[in-house]
């Protein structure tokens, strides 16, 4: 198994689980994170939330409004300390996350969500 495709079904693993400290284990303190999402959870208005107390809010927010949660990796795909995970959530919709590395943690990341 690729290093890249370990990470992404850790990163399952650890939504699946709703094990949110497993999932901020994955980051890096000072990780910026986009998503359409966080417009409309926990403040964040630009859609972009900066740092790991803001993406620990963030996340546990979506955890609680979704008790359901589960990821399906469908994809992975690797660039130059980037890693594209295609996944399919639990409504079966097909989503995206891109995430941007430095010393092994993510430092960078964007939710996608299909265009309509």
């Amino acid at each position: 198994m690729s290093p890249a495709y370990a990470f992404a079904k850790a990163w399952e693993a650890a939504w699946n689980a709703h094990d949110l400290e497993a999932v901020l284990a994955l980051f890096a303190e000072d990780a910026v994170f986009t998503s359409p999402l966080a417009k409309s959870l926990a403040g964040h208005s630009d859609g972009i939330v900066r740092g790991k107390a803001a993406l620990r809010a963030y996340w546990a927010a979506g955890l609680a409004r979704l008790p359901d949660l589960h990821f399906d990796v469908t994809s992975v795909s690797e660039g130059v300390d980037l890693l594209a995970i295609g996944f399919r959530n639990e409504r079966g919709v097909d989503r995206l996350e891109i995430l941007k590395f430095a010393d092994g943690l993510v430092i960078e990341g964007h939710g996608t969500h299909p265009a309509v």
